[in-house]
Order: structure tokens, then sequence, then C-alpha cells
């Protein structure tokens, strides 16, 4: 059972179908007493990060997944607002993130002038390391994504995947059973499924 975290921002019901079709029991809940008993889980997450932050704080969540990933050590993937929010901070707000990753949030600094912020639309990444989230996945990559921010590790051992928009960013990290993708595996069709289906089989 997966346990996706509702705190008010995400696609969640575009992430339970997905899990649904690769035959994963799924709860969209705020409960922790039912996210708790849940195998893994799923941070999703749409909009500002101290919105998303705010959020987390108001309803006991932040210290809730806190708990589940550092004590517990249960497999958690964030996904584009909520791969930001497992690090320390964004420029785009003022709030303290979650801690989980070191790593920050900068906003795109893009030369070219032919290149629109936020970044948005289907991107190939590449794999910097090996790890269960891709296992398998052959040939090129691509994924949806749709960010203004990006995370920038304090080291490469956290950079599971990149992507070049202007220059090369992260595109996922990783630390232990703490697992983020800025992108939309929900809206990424089957490289998205195959990814999500890794996750909850594999992590």
């Amino acid at each position: 059972m997966v346990g996706i975290i509702d705190y008010g921002l995400g696609n969640l019901g575009s992430i339970q179908n997905m899990l649904k079709v690769i035959g994963e029991k799924s709860v969209i809940t705020f409960d922790t007493d039912k996210l708790d008993k849940c195998e893994r889980l799923i941070l999703p997450g749409v909009g500002a990060f101290d919105a998303g932050m705010g959020k987390l704080n108001e309803n006991g969540l932040a210290q809730f997944v806190k708990q589940k990933a550092l004590v517990d050590k249960k497999p958690i993937l964030g996904i584009c607002l909520g791969m930001q929010l497992l690090g320390r901070k964004s420029e785009e707000g003022e709030l303290p993130g979650l801690g989980l990753i070191p790593f920050d949030n900068i906003k795109f600094r893009l030369d070219d002038t032919d290149l629109k912020v936020p970044h948005m639309g289907w991107d190939i990444v590449d794999f910097k390391q090996d790890n269960r989230l891709i296992k398998n996945l052959k040939g090129t990559q691509r994924y949806y994504f749709v960010h203004s921010y990006h995370a920038k590790c304090d080291s490469e051992e956290n950079v599971l995947m990149t992507c070049d928009y202007g220059y090369e960013f992260t595109a996922s990290v990783v630390k232990d059973n703490i697992l983020g993708v800025q992108f939309h595996p929900e809206k990424s069709h089957n490289f998205g499924m195959a990814l999500l289906e890794n996750f909850v089989k594999g992590c």
C-alpha cells in the first residue's frame, strides 16, 4: 500500500490512477495514522514553496514525514514541488524546507533568451548513478516538466538524474530511502509508469 500525502497541493488523483494501472493499492489522505500503515509514501506537490511547507507545518505532516524518512527509513518519493520540499530552502520563499537531502532550490538562470521560464514540457534525462528507482529503464527516458526552480545539491552523490535546459540541472535527487523527481511521472505516460512501478516494487 502506498500513502499519497494529501496536504492540499498536487495531482493526487492522477498519481493514484497510475498506481492503479500498475496494480498497486494506494490511499490519498492527510491522516497520519493511515499513512503510518503504508509501506511507502509519495509527497506530491504543485505550486509555491512556502504554500507547500506552510500546509505541511499546519497539518503536522512535516514532522511526520521527517520521522518516517529519517527514523523509520520508510521509502519516500517527492514529486515536483514535493521534491523541492525535501531540500533545505528555496529562493522562491522564506520558510525552511524539510531538510532531508542537502540541497537548495534556485531559480533558473538562463543566458539563452530563447528559453522561457518555467521549463515546461517533455524533456530527456540522464542517469548519474545506479538506483532501484531506475532499474531496467532502457533507452532514452523522457518525462514531463513544469517548474521555474530546480535543486542545487551540495554533493554529486545526491544527484540521481540531470536534465539540460540552458545548462545541466538536477532532475532527481536521492539519499538512502528518500527520493525526489522534479518531473511529473503521473503525466509521463509509459516512462512515468515504469518509474513508479520501480518505486512501489523495488525501493
